[in-house]
């Protein structure tokens, strides 16, 4: 009895062990080589607002759903704003007065519409307290106070951010202001100055989005089909000597590692909240979920390029990266350029001053532990608490550990911040400048230093949280409100 028990042991053993050797090989997604190149990249319109007698522009914004011919000859039922799929570009300049009518046109489905990156009112920050019911229509209103940037907006439901993001609601904020104006870089809108909306999706057979996740899944769904711009497939002719590239990472749970076929190297000059003190070169930019970069590439006449997502390194173990999208590699866009372009200047030596804060204030240290896949510092969200209160005016230190063997990273809503200490060493270049989200490998700490200014507000917080959706979504979320001096936290609206 006892053989035939240890017989039968062992031959789960090795079919446990043959199932796992299947799922590991097959784990890997890569389009590299596959494409043709076929269809013209989509660039999201400018959304031309309406100014008031004030002076006020007031853009205006209809979610709603519908079908998107996102592979050729197939229809995908998708959401967009203003259209089927994605959202128009917002832009405004630093000082401008804005206000965005934003009506829920979606059958039966409550949303919410966050703008990521931008500073203001917790009221108007568009997380999940500020919910938009079918039918209705939510006006936030502002005046825009930071420097230039490439920002986005997108659902922010909890728990159903995940789901709503995919569906295809997603938008780029673009902010200017007179510095940046004054420098020469590549500044036409959809000419030399080209948006690229990273975004990974599983389809059917008949083209309708599968939101299924593998057996093994420790970020949330992974894509094995590539869009950008909402183009699949896409290539991108360019007229330009040199071209600005504002990419977005506006996927799930995917890590992209951008650069190009040919090693080519790039000016990166900005991160998520704006230029930085002076370009830097560089032939790879690693993007989470969440983060934006701007580089300027070089193009000779007549030549293609294709701009690559390269494995990305994610500081993981090799079982876990390879379920983590570690070794996965995609062609994103083939750039053709003309036989003839346009001469451009040189990219400037020196970009943005900077007089945000380089190192850390003297005083507590607020620490933030990202455990598991739902919990920061062994709690899971809960709207009617507030985790955290900070004091208008103060520059803290923030300390984000990932504890586990998973990647996360960590997002703040309303402030930017600079990383003063990656990994346990200095940051490295791709994040020397300004930034509202930083991906945090696993068993590693990284340090930020902020500043909390301008709008209080006791009852109505401001969220951080992993922006990696599947883990927002269970919970890897908290809520701070910033307060004037000696007022207590209130009490958010519990729903």
């Amino acid at each position: 009895m006892l053989k035939w028990i240890a017989v039968a042991a062992g031959a789960i053993v090795l079919a446990l062990a043959a199932a796992a050797f299947l799922l590991y090989q097959g784990a890997d997604q890569s389009n590299v080589g596959e494409l043709e190149f076929t269809n013209q990249l989509a660039i999201p319109p400018l959304l031309q607002p309406e100014v008031d007698a004030d002076g006020r522009q007031i853009f205006e914004l209809e979610l709603q759903q519908g079908e998107t011919e996102l592979l050729r000859g197939k229809t995908t039922e998708t959401w967009g704003a203003n259209g089927t799929y994605l959202a128009p570009t917002l832009r405004a300049a630093a000082g401008d007065e804005v206000q965005v009518n934003v009506r829920n046109g979606l059958p039966d489905e409550t949303t919410t519409i966050h703008w990521h990156g931008m500073h203001l009112p917790a009221a108007a920050d568009g997380g999940p307290h500020q919910m938009i019911q079918p039918g209705t229509t939510w006006s936030p209103e502002w005046t825009i106070d930071q420097r230039a940037a490439t920002l986005w907006y997108h659902p922010h439901l909890h728990p159903e951010t995940e789901d709503h993001v995919y569906r295809g609601i997603t938008g780029m904020f673009i902010v200017d202001d007179l510095e940046a104006s004054g420098l020469e870089l590549p500044d036409s809108y959809g000419r030399d100055d080209i948006p690229l909306i990273l975004a990974d999706k599983k389809f059917e057979d008949d083209g309708s989005l599968r939101d299924s996740k593998g057996p093994i899944s420790p970020t949330g769904l992974l894509g094995d089909e590539i869009l950008v711009n909402g183009t699949h497939d896409p290539h991108l002719r360019v007229t330009d000597e040199l071209v600005r590239l504002r990419l977005l990472n506006a996927g799930n749970a995917r890590v992209y590692n951008v650069g190009f076929s040919d090693d080519r190297g790039f000016d990166l000059i900005a991160t998520e909240q704006g230029l930085l003190q002076a370009p830097q070169q560089l032939d790879r930019i690693q993007l989470s979920p969440g983060e934006r970069a701007e580089i300027v590439a070089a193009f000779e006449p007549g030549e293609e390029v294709v701009l690559r997502s390269f494995e990305p390194e994610l500081g993981t173990n090799f079982w876990e990266g390879r379920f983590s999208g570690a070794d996965d590699s995609f062609d994103l866009v083939e750039i053709r350029a003309a036989a003839e372009l346009a001469e451009s200047p040189e990219v400037p030596g020196a970009l943005a001053r900077h007089a945000f804060p380089a190192a850390e204030p003297a005083g507590e240290v607020r620490r933030f532990e990202l455990s598991g896949q739902s919990s920061i510092n062994g709690q899971e969200l809960n709207v009617g608490r507030i985790d955290e209160a900070v004091e208008v005016g103060t520059t803290e230190t923030w300390e984000v550990e990932n504890a586990s063997g998973t990647p996360h990273n960590f997002h703040i809503h309303d402030v930017r911040f600079r990383v003063v200490e990656y990994a346990g060493g200095p940051p490295p270049r791709h994040l020397g400048g300004l930034k509202d989200t930083v991906y945090v490998p696993p068993n590693e700490t990284v340090r930020l230093v902020t500043t909390f200014d301008d709008y209080t507000d006791p009852n109505l917080p401001y969220m951080f949280h992993c922006h990696v959706l599947q883990h927002e979504d269970r919970g890897m979320m908290g809520q701070f409100v910033v307060l004037e001096p000696g007022q207590q936290p209130g009490s958010p609206p519990n729903e």
